[in-house]
Parts: C-alpha cells; structure tokens; sequence
C-alpha cells in the first residue's frame, strides 16, 4: 500500500493547532497537557453518552507486584449478565490515565450493553517494560476473577482491547493468556486492536522487511512520525527481540482470540498492524480489518467531528458486535 494524501478534514483541524513534534516535548509536559485536554475530549462526546441511570461507575484498587493500579468498572444496569470488555489506553506507553477513555467505555456500555473494565497501567519511563504490561494482565485476571461484582458472563464474551500501546497490551495479553492455565476454562474470546503496534522499530525482521515500508513511507506524518516512533519505545525500555512487545515475532500465533483490526493509513504503524492481521489470519485465526486511508495515527481521537473519524468510532462498535457474535 503506497503512502496517501493527508484527510482534508483531519488536516484542516490540524492546521490549526502547535506544530511542535510530540518527541520534543518532555514527557511530563505532555502528561500535564494531556490531562489539561481531557475535558474538552469529553465535552466533544457527551451528546453521545447514555443517560447516567443506565449505567454504574466504580474505581476499584488493585494491588499488584510493587504497588497498586486504579481500575475503572463501567456496568450496564438491568439486573442481567453482560459481555465483558478489559480495555487499555494508549499513549506511547507512557501518558496517559484511565479518564483518556472514560466517556468511550461509557458510550460503548450503554449502547452495546457490555461491562467495560479500563486499566490504569504505571507508565515508563518511571516504571519500564515490562511493569506496564504485567499490570495490564493483572487487570484482567482481577476482572475474570470479580466477573459477579462486574455483572459479567464470561461465556457472553471476554474481549481485550487498546488503542494504540494499549493495543499492543491487548495482543501480548492474548498470547499470554493463551498459553495460561488460569484461563484454560475462561479464555479470551476477542482482540479488538486499533492502531496497534506489533513490532519494536529496532527489531531485527528481515524476512518481513518487503511488507514494512510505512515507517519510511509515512516517517514524516503529523501526529506519530518516526522519531516519535522511536521516542517512545525507548522511554519503554524493552528488548527490540521480546515477543511480548514484539508480538509478531511469537513463535506461534495459532489458536489465539478472533481479532479485529482497524489500521491507519498515513501512520509509520500501518503496515505492521495489515502484516499482523495477515499473520494470525494465516494462523487459522479469525479476523477482520479497516483501513483509512488519509488518517494518521490518533486522528480520530483528535478530530472527532471529521467524517472518517465518525466512521472509524462507528466501525469501532461494529468490531465489538463481531467479536460478540462469533
């Protein structure tokens, strides 16, 4: 896939704000402008969010290896038995909290009427590779083990998801899972991977280099270029070879959860998420996947008014009734 003009609606929004390059910005002066941003994030889809009866929110202690995260329950009312999904934020691996995707989980367990569990990850470069991930599979054998106090059936669906480096935690859960006695009677049942990255800038893929030419390609894009790329994995500190960051290096991809993908054409990621896609497809793994062409990486949490960001939140709970019927 060649690179592609940039979104005329994403870029016209994009004009109009700071065009520093994120990898210059310190990391604390971007957690503090994310936090700074969330509310008008929030007020951008509060017409979308279900009325506040439908629905119970609770923050819940976690106490893991080293310390303890926050993880956030958004239960459906009714008196029934939901599906369940354990989600992770994305930010490089190192911004970011469990508010970023508060009102997207609400919105997604009113309208599908699905449990949602948001995991607070601790972040790099405080707490390096692999600390995040270890909390990320903590929150979901904490969520599989409270299931009752979270209205959830198992047996509706277990679903693991991310945006981002939240999606590569939902890849690498799923490979650990899989190969996890703790859930041989409860396994994961769908990956819903949204701009994921699969493979360490720094690993060495040769035989896959052919199909990986985005990172060059789009290494200039506005939101995540290259430099970005790298600026975050080495706050992550993880080795390039791991197959728990390095997913696409697993030495198998059999027998893993359906997954469905949703990629961004003008992102340096791209062509590593389409390769995973094809990988675990090949694997015998059911999949499906969404490309946009013209959006970069994030775009369509940035400018969520433009017309393919609607359809890419659209395709995002079209994804989650897939997962759910299969």
């Amino acid at each position: 896939m060649s690179s592609n003009a940039l979104d005329p609606e994403i870029a016209a929004a994009l004009a109009q704000m700071p065009p520093h390059p994120i990898e210059s910005i310190p990391i604390e002066h971007q957690r503090a402008g994310l936090a700074m941003a969330i509310p008008s994030m929030q007020k951008a889809m509060e017409s979308q969010l279900p009325n506040e009866s439908e629905y119970t929110v609770q923050d819940h202690v976690v106490p893991v290896e080293g310390g303890e995260i926050k993880i956030r329950s958004v239960v459906p009312k009714g008196g029934e038995e939901f599906p369940l999904l354990v989600w992770y934020h994305g930010g490089g691996w190192s911004i970011g909290d469990i508010n970023m995707d508060d009102y997207f989980l609400r919105i997604i367990s009113g309208k599908l009427k699905v449990s949602t569990v948001n995991v607070e990850y601790r972040l790099a470069p405080e707490f390096p590779f692999p600390t995040g991930l270890n909390d990320a599979y903590a929150g979901l054998k904490w969520a599989v083990e409270n299931a009752k106090i979270l209205s959830a059936s198992l047996s509706k669906g277990l679903i693991v998801g991310g945006t981002s480096a939240g999606a590569n935690f939902a890849a690498s859960v799923s490979l650990l899972a899989r190969d996890d006695s703790f859930f041989k009677d409860r396994p994961i049942t769908g990956q819903l991977l949204i701009i994921p990255p699969v493979l360490h800038v720094d690993a060495k893929a040769e035989k896959y280099r052919a199909e990986l030419l985005s990172m060059e390609e789009n290494k200039d894009a506005p939101i995540l270029g290259q430099e970005a790329v790298k600026y975050f994995k080495d706050l992550l500190q993880a080795p390039p070879e791991d197959p728990r960051v390095s997913v696409l290096l697993a030495e198998s991809h059999a027998n893993l959860p359906p997954a469905y993908f949703q990629i961004s054409g003008l992102d340096p990621l791209r062509d590593e998420g389409i390769l995973y896609e094809k990988t675990l497809r090949n694997a015998g793994v059911k999949t499906q996947i969404q490309i946009y062409p013209g959006l970069p990486h994030g775009g369509h949490i940035m400018v969520r008014s433009a017309s393919i960001s609607i359809k890419f939140n659209n395709d995002t709970h079209d994804g989650i009734r897939w997962l759910l019927s299969l």
